[in-house]
């Protein structure tokens, strides 16, 4: 067994253990490998392992391996900040964007996704505790960029994203966690259909689950230090 079939073992056993402490199925939970930074052959040992949803930062180094790797039945999602001058190459090359924060990045995602291709899905991240240098919509600001991203036809807006500042402990980080769920559920409670909740990386992830995520986004603990 390679190490990251090992690391995808134990991050599984580890979201396993999460859904039985938050009185969860573990199939309500999606593991999103974040294989930034790492080449062809880690995805490669990833997939032998049975995984096939892969996030990506950087999108013209995703570009490569999703080329590289178009055989195969892979997922692959943008976890990055989306510029302008990058949104054709999403468009045309990605599954899933979670880091949508603007109406004009998400009408350029829009008209530049091939007809050819299903809608991309979206979720849109939100700035949930107020970080200076963070991207994401201010929380009261969502659901007017909702109901924006629900009129474009070419996308299907799917929930939210978020990332939080680093927490002391298990109690801080769910506080903050159960926010961005709250959040969703306020969204869906005026109208939209949201089902996802992409919320937890290695460090959080127990935190996530039991505040409500359907997708955590695990890199270090799958495919070790960058």
């Amino acid at each position: 067994m390679t190490m990251i079939a090992a690391n995808l073992q134990d991050v599984r056993a580890r979201l396993a253990a999460a859904c039985k402490a938050a009185g969860r199925s573990p199939a309500a939970v999606d593991l999103l490998a974040v294989s930034k930074t790492f080449g062809v052959d880690a995805v490669l040992q990833a997939f032998d392992a049975g995984q096939r949803a892969f996030g990506e930062n950087y999108i013209q180094e995703a570009v490569q391996k999703i080329a590289a790797l178009r055989h195969l039945p892979l997922e692959w999602h943008c976890i990055g900040p989306v510029q302008s001058n990058k949104t054709r190459l999403v468009a045309e090359n990605f599954d899933w964007v979670h880091t949508v924060d603007q109406f004009k990045t998400a009408k350029r995602l829009s008209d530049q996704r091939p007809l050819a291709l299903s809608p991309l899905q979206v979720c849109i991240q939100v700035n949930i505790d107020h970080g200076a240098n963070k991207s994401g919509v201010a929380p009261h600001d969502a659901l007017a960029l909702a109901r924006q991203i629900t009129e474009l036809p070419h996308l299907r807006l799917r929930g939210l994203m978020c990332i939080p500042e680093p927490c002391a402990n298990f109690a801080a980080a769910l506080a903050v966690h159960k926010r961005v769920k709250t959040l969703l559920d306020e969204l869906n409670a005026d109208g939209l259909s949201l089902d996802t909740l992409s919320l937890g990386m290695s460090q959080d992830l127990e935190a996530a689950v039991s505040a409500g995520s359907t997708l955590v986004r695990v890199g270090t603990a799958i495919f070790g230090k960058r």
